[in-house]
């Protein structure tokens, strides 16, 4: 079976057409919770990984629902949940997004979404699914959170760093604006080549950080201060 272990708890992504992987537990551990919001959503979910990392940081103390499409994916993200110590928190719905009704607003809508448009698809389905915007725009997922997204909610995502100018008008549009920019870098002399970008109703001004991955062969200490709760080896 294959599993990633957590400090606090494990992922079983063997089904999962999208393993654990990087973007998300940047976007898991990165995003801002302050305010702390009572309710999350993350949108496709995969593996449950960053609905688990929200309910380890928030302690359980909020309703986080996660909605995946790919149906291995749900099952596996399902029994992760129910083996968690905040399992009582974590509800996961297997629909599309864009059939997901939910009951009342959301203080947070975190995804790490499909984001290659113009390249070959990969020949297994669900992969391609996960990994290719025409499954889920970023319109759509703007949409979505103009609609079900409480007064001082705030949308996070995690994206390519050349995708950023494209998601910024596409979030204009749905009268949500930009409050954070988080850029990583895998070393200091590579350009970012992720970011994360959070966004809410009001305009302000945008705060702008950086976060390095690796310096002089090393992880850097603020890289490993946003996982040590995480990662075993931090």
């Amino acid at each position: 079976m294959s599993e990633f272990r957590f400090k606090r708890f494990s992922v079983r992504n063997e089904l999962s057409s999208m393993k654990v992987n990087t973007d998300g537990v940047l976007l898991g551990a990165a995003v801002t919770l302050e305010p702390v919001p009572l309710s999350v959503l993350d949108i496709g979910s995969g593996t449950g990984t960053i609905a688990l990392m929200l309910a380890q940081r928030l302690e359980g103390r909020c309703r986080i629902d996660a909605v995946e499409i790919d149906a291995p994916s749900a099952a596996e993200a399902t029994e992760n949940f129910a083996a968690s110590p905040w399992a009582g928190s974590l509800s996961l719905h297997h629909c599309a997004l864009q059939e997901y009704m939910p009951e009342s607003e959301y203080d947070l809508i975190v995804t790490n979404p499909p984001y290659y448009d113009a390249s070959l698809k990969n020949p297994d389905d669900r992969k391609a699914a996960a990994r290719h915007s025409d499954s889920l725009s970023f319109d759509e997922i703007a949409l979505f959170a103009q609609e079900h997204l409480g007064s001082a909610g705030r949308l996070a995502m995690v994206l390519p760093s050349d995708s950023l100018n494209v998601l910024l008008r596409t979030v204009r549009s749905r009268s949500l604006y930009p409050y954070r920019l988080l850029s990583v870098r895998t070393t200091a002399r590579k350009a970012p080549r992720r970011v994360i970008a959070e966004f809410s109703r009001s305009r302000r001004e945008t705060l702008q950080e950086e976060l390095c991955i690796m310096e002089e062969g090393r992880y850097t200490d603020r890289y490993i201060a946003l996982l040590k709760d995480f990662y075993l080896n931090f």
